[in-house]
């Protein structure tokens, strides 16, 4: 076997090296295949790895291709990955056009002369199982030698065996909890694994379809509302309204006229009657927002709406009865508001029929990981941005941090970094976590920004300093923020900026 180049030699030592630090595998593997991009002219490269229960092969990491959204699978000796996967040998494929057994499932290579290309294909073996396939694509013309290029292809493959492998039980282990976590969750929007949060659920699943009036309490930004929700969309009564009202956004008298309605006449300004949140609420959900703030004049009308499902409309003189189930959320300690005289014992003990206690991010710091994947998905979804993933060091700061805001502090962290971002990973320079901090150092690869800032001026300061740094060159300025230059004009427009440079 023809011995490799010094070239090439060099090539597998910084490939060692990259396997060897310290980063996130999903990053080491796709500087990898950026490596043998850029040195040996394998273009295209991917890798696979199987499911060691189906021994389907599972498309991971690609360069030069864009996978992002797609979930592309092999089935066992299906294509010529599907085939490397099962037989564990092989394959090159000296002309993509005429091989009818290449996929390109990807359609990376849709707009290519695939009769110039040939495709190369290794099984990736670890403690003599293939755990995935590595595969790339070359000019044909360049292959001097099919065996050359396989071994070299094969001799990376054994570098990053043991990093597919741990990546590969890593992705079998985060679907199985996908999968649990799925069963046991009564939304889409609960996130957690945490034993607190399994218990959450399981007690939203137990008396989501009753009549029982419910209590949520916890800290701000822990999530109540979405608990709420979710009794009412696993209930009997999901086709039903379901009615929210913030008993800390109105005065007793306001709070009273929206809770039971008023006749015309009632008071000055009563110009017509008015239905209440309770009897819209009629066979559905009523959700009593921070009932704490409820003042004690409206405690017992409140109180006797709970008891005898019926109430009279300001000015009215007659008892309408409604079958409305009750759910309260509340950020404060009732119990020690019932001790100080604020809130009525009775009305307590009503509302305190099954407590369900959502508990602050920072006592369940296994969630953390699974929210910032959820949110930075949805996020870089919705804002059609590069983010896909957080550096090591990004991580770590999530996990030690405290989260004196929870879930809703994350999400917007998560959304103002993904929206600022321009490249694939989000690092922690763009998570300067805590009230009047800088969101993001200005090093030149990130824009400064302070907590608070909406994401229409996040999105004018990340355009302008774009700008600024490409020189004023509109067409460049738009690559970088992946937008074409046609939108770039229309935001400079918006923000009263007319200069630049169109030219390349």
């Amino acid at each position: 076997m023809k011995p490799f180049s010094y070239d090439d030699l060099q090539v597998l030592h910084e490939i060692a090296r990259t396997i060897a630090s310290p980063m996130d595998l999903r990053v080491q593997l796709e500087t990898v295949l950026k490596n043998l991009s850029s040195s040996t002219g394998m273009n295209r490269g991917m890798i696979s790895i199987l499911d060691r229960d189906s021994g389907v092969a599972i498309l991971d990491v690609a360069h030069g291709v864009d996978i992002d959204g797609l979930e592309i699978t092999y089935m066992p000796g299906e294509g010529i990955t599907g085939q490397v996967a099962q037989t564990g040998k092989p394959i090159v494929v000296t002309n993509m056009g005429k091989d009818k057994q290449f996929l390109d499932r990807t359609g990376a290579r849709r707009n290519l002369n695939q009769c110039e290309l040939a495709f190369l294909c290794v099984p990736i073996i670890y403690d003599e199982k293939v755990v995935g396939v590595l595969s790339a694509d070359k000019v044909a013309r360049e292959v001097d030698s099919q065996e050359y290029e396989l071994q070299l292809l094969g001799e990376v493959a054994e570098l990053i065996a043991k990093a597919v492998h741990i990546r590969a039980v890593e992705e079998e282990n985060r679907r199985l909890r996908n999968i649990i976590g799925k069963s046991l969750r009564p939304s889409e929007e609960l996130i957690g694994n945490s034993k607190t949060m399994k218990e959450v659920f399981g007690l939203v699943s137990q008396v989501a379809d009753s009549s029982t009036t419910v209590l949520v309490h916890g800290e701000t930004g822990t999530g109540k509302e979405l608990v709420a929700r979710a009794l009412h969309y696993k209930s009997s009564r999901r086709d039903m309204p379901f009615i929210k009202v913030n008993c800390a956004a109105l005065s007793a008298g306001l709070l009273e006229s929206e809770l039971f309605g008023h006749e015309k006449g009632a008071f000055t300004g009563a110009l017509e009657r008015k239905i209440g949140r309770f009897e819209l609420a009629d066979n559905g959900t009523l959700l009593l927002d921070e009932v704490s703030e409820i003042s004690p004049e409206l405690q017992p009308k409140l109180l006797r709406a709970l008891q005898e499902r019926e109430f009279e409309r300001v000015g009215g003189n007659r008892a309408i009865q409604v079958d409305t189930r009750i759910i309260c959320t509340t950020n404060r300690d009732l119990e020690r508001a019932m001790a100080e005289g604020r809130f009525r014992e009775d009305l307590f003990f009503r509302l305190n029929v099954v407590p369900i206690y959502l508990p602050p991010l920072r006592e369940r710091r296994d969630d953390i990981p699974s929210l910032m994947e959820f949110f930075l998905k949805r996020f870089a979804s919705e804002n059609a941005r590069p983010a896909r993933g957080f550096s090591p060091e990004a991580t770590r700061l999530f996990m030690e941090y405290d989260w004196p805001g929870n879930v809703r502090e994350l999400q917007n962290a998560v959304e103002r970094a993904v929206v600022l971002s321009i490249e694939s990973i989000l690092g922690p320079e763009l998570f300067a976590l805590g009230a009047g901090a800088p969101l993001a150092k200005s090093d030149g690869n990130a824009v400064s920004v302070r907590i608070g800032t909406t994401v229409g001026e996040m999105e004018r300061i990340l355009i302008l300093r774009t700008l600024e740094r490409c020189a004023q060159n509109r067409t460049r300025a738009a690559e970088v923020l992946g937008i074409s230059v046609r939108t770039l004009r229309n935001k400079l427009k918006e923000y009263g900026q007319n200069g630049g440079d169109d030219a390349e």
